[in-house]
């Protein structure tokens, strides 16, 4: 357990610092890359049940964090429901991740912006802190190994087309290998 709680500690610092050192890029590259910190959460649409960070294991995965008090989540939610479905015949998974307290404010946004991949909630924002979420939204591209290889924090016009470039990129390695 000891070893469990330092190495998510490290994670979590790490992140922190290159959430930080993003600056104006919105985009930071994590090299090498680090393990994903485990969770599960109850899903709250297109999933029943639990779901665990394990259970996307050997797909790329995005882990999108947002919250429907987020104005930039009006964008990019939309935007990687459009990733998902032009990555629907590839190992690629989208996943978001609701901060919000209140299970309700996240169904209501959800009402007025389709999503069509899972959609889970952390109304404690656990997994947020173990993710050092520093704004809204950010997002984790995830290898199929589950170790993260970018961040991206905020969300403008444009940034799917970088976060599309980013898994063509990890696709090309895994048909490679």
């Amino acid at each position: 357990m000891k070893r469990l709680i330092t190495a998510l500690v490290t994670i979590s610092s790490f992140l922190t610092l290159s959430a930080h050192a993003a600056g104006k890029n919105n985009v930071v590259s994590v090299n090498p890359p680090v393990p994903a910190p485990d969770w599960t959460l109850p899903a709250i649409q297109n999933a029943e049940g639990d779901l665990s960070m394990s259970d996307f294991r050997g797909k790329i995965t995005y882990v999108d964090f947002w919250a429907s008090w987020c104005g930039p989540c009006r964008l990019s939610l939309p935007a990687l429901n459009s990733l998902n479905e032009a990555f629907s015949d590839d190992p690629v998974q989208f996943l978001a991740i609701s901060i919000d307290v209140v299970e309700e404010d996240a169904w209501d946004f959800l009402a007025r912006y389709t999503v069509d991949y899972p959609v889970v909630i952390d109304t404690e924002g656990d997994i947020a802190r173990l993710f050092a979420v520093d704004g809204m939204p950010s997002g984790y591209l995830l290898d199929a190994a589950g170790r993260v290889r970018e961040i991206h924090i905020g969300f403008k016009r444009g940034d799917e087309l970088k976060l599309a470039q980013s898994i063509k990129k990890m696709l090309a390695e895994m048909d490679a290998s």
